[in-house]
């Protein structure tokens, strides 16, 4: 079964982020709270994006990344918004899929960039290529949960 591990924001771009035990998603927006959500991220200064509104990372990526690279970086580290175990998110590109009673869509790869690399490792840059996450529009909001179900609408 696919499912949310965790659920993470951070109130700033270069800020700690925090684990949720719950999150109010909101269409058009994001995640109540998340940086996005508030119009502070990193890219908010730029032209308005579903693309922005909320990140998923796979557990079992992350996972893999820190034993090739001998590190030991926890998921909700790696400042996606919610961290899935047992779905392929690089297969939910352009995709409709549910979390919960949430509706979103795949909309592109969540590649690394530098300012993550600089908060975490170097090798975050090669290390993540096409495995870093997938960034969602929020189509229909509502609240989520860890533990809660990954389903394809389709």
């Amino acid at each position: 079964m696919s499912k949310v591990v965790s659920i993470h924001i951070a109130e700033k771009a270069d800020g700690k982020t925090e684990e949720l035990s719950e999150a109010e998603l909101v269409a058009g927006k994001g995640i109540v709270g998340d940086r996005y959500f508030l119009g502070i991220g990193n890219l908010s200064g730029k032209a308005p994006s579903p693309d922005r509104e909320l990140t998923l990372i796979a557990k079992e990526e992350v996972q893999a990344f820190n034993q090739e690279y001998g590190l030991s970086i926890p998921s909700g580290d790696m400042r996606r918004n919610i961290v899935t175990q047992g779905i392929n998110l690089n297969d939910m590109v352009d995709i409709e899929f549910s979390i919960g009673e949430v509706k979103v869509k795949g909309i592109r790869l969540c590649e690394p960039c530098q300012p993550l690399a600089y908060l975490l490792a170097a090798e975050i840059i090669p290390g993540m290529v096409h495995r870093a996450g997938l960034r969602a529009q929020i189509l229909v909001g509502g609240v989520i949960r860890p533990g809660d179900r990954i389903s394809t609408t389709g």
